[in-house]
């Protein structure tokens, strides 16, 4: 066997993940493209949990003269780019998918799903739960003399951030069961370390959060139950491989 017969398999290997990275691209592309003319309508959409509670005369306001233009543009990308994920993750699929074996495919499939499931709940319940709870707390709060006027890009990068938090928090279950697959750890051994799992589940509630009570515990609750969740299917997960193990041997 020559070497170039060597290099042809890797060759091929990266013309795959070429031709993958471009479709997902294009679908990107095309999703932006078409949601492009309602850019306002969707900042609308998300801007409502704060116009639901501005008090009465008062509005956002553009601090930058081009901000009615750009944030709107960059909100849209952001939704392209969600609306996305489930098309990227199945070219990640369709690329590793060969080198798999047939008791991998059958967790990785589930788990692809899954975390496409548990992202888009997670930025649901920070949107319909969360930040209303939050933006009624924080403008309930007045100062002699101050007139609450949010900056529209200030806010969406409030709202982004906390989306996202939320989004990759609810993927705990994820992390826990693959963790638990991989061997990394066992899982009685995560749960004997659920005292200190609970803590840094406020932690990063307090890091991931604006600095108030409400939103922390609303993302460090959840995240909790969704560790408890993820290691009662890690437990799953890990005695179906013993019991593949001693077949095999």
């Amino acid at each position: 066997m020559t070497a170039s017969d060597k290099e042809q398999p890797l060759v091929q290997h990266l013309l795959e993940l070429r031709t993958r990275l471009l479709r997902t691209f294009f679908c990107l592309l095309i999703i932006f493209v078409c949601l492009f003319p309602f850019a306002t309508q969707i900042y609308a959409i998300i801007s409502a949990p704060l116009q639901a509670v501005l008090p009465q005369g008062t509005s956002m306001i553009a601090t930058d003269v081009i901000s009615p233009f750009l944030t709107p543009l960059k909100l849209t990308f952001y939704v392209a780019l969600f609306l996305s994920v489930p098309y990227m993750l199945y070219q990640i699929w369709a690329f590793i998918a060969p080198g798999l074996y047939i008791h991998e495919k059958q967790l990785a499939a589930p788990l692809l799903i899954s975390s496409v499931l548990l992202f888009f709940t997670g930025m649901a319940f920070a949107y319909f739960l969360v930040l209303p709870m939050l933006f009624n707390f924080t403008m309930g709060i007045e100062l002699e003399g101050v007139s609450a006027m949010t900056d529209i890009t200030k806010y969406l990068d409030l709202v982004l951030h906390m989306l996202l938090a939320f989004g990759f928090a609810f993927e705990i279950p994820v992390a826990t069961v693959l963790m638990i697959h991989s061997g990394i750890v066992s899982a009685d051994s995560l749960a004997s370390k659920r005292r200190y799992i609970v803590v840094g589940c406020f932690v990063v509630g307090m890091l991931l959060t604006p600095p108030d009570i409400f939103s922390q515990t609303l993302l460090a609750i959840p995240m909790w139950m969704l560790f408890e969740a993820g290691l009662f299917f890690g437990r799953l997960v890990q005695k179906r491989s013993e019991e593949r193990a001693r077949k095999e041997t």
